[in-house]
């Protein structure tokens, strides 16, 4: 892959918001945070919890803190992929139910994500 999709995702949206660019910046926005949830640890592989003056909670610095997961460029292109093809899907079911308006700017959310795709393909 010529480039990392994570850094020109967050390398594109403060233009965005200077510009002003509401779709690209919910969109991106939106993708950032889907990478963020994947890369999450499961609670089950967090911290044990253990008894204490409150029932359950971790006890000790830092024992609350997991590392996170790594996703690889192939991972991270399949949420970003799965996050343009929702909009295209809420698009279709927003068209048919008289929405045109927002329809059309899903499609655009989803037109910027392709286009994200297509410069790290």
């Amino acid at each position: 892959m010529s480039a990392d999709l994570r850094a020109l995702l967050q390398s594109s949206l403060l233009p965005a918001m200077r510009v002003g660019d509401k779709d690209t910046v919910s969109v991106v926005r939106a993708a950032l945070a889907a990478i963020a949830n994947a890369e999450a640890v499961p609670v089950d592989d967090a911290a044990p919890l253990t008894d204490g003056p409150i029932a359950g909670a971790a006890v000790g610095l830092g024992a609350t803190e997991a590392p996170r997961r790594e996703l690889s460029q192939d991972e991270v292109r399949q949420i970003v992929e799965r996050e343009r093809q929702d909009r295209i899907h809420a698009a279709e079911e927003s068209e048919a139910g008289g929405l045109g308006e927002y329809a059309a700017r899903l499609r655009t959310q989803a037109a910027v994500l392709a286009f994200l795709l297509e410069r790290t393909a």
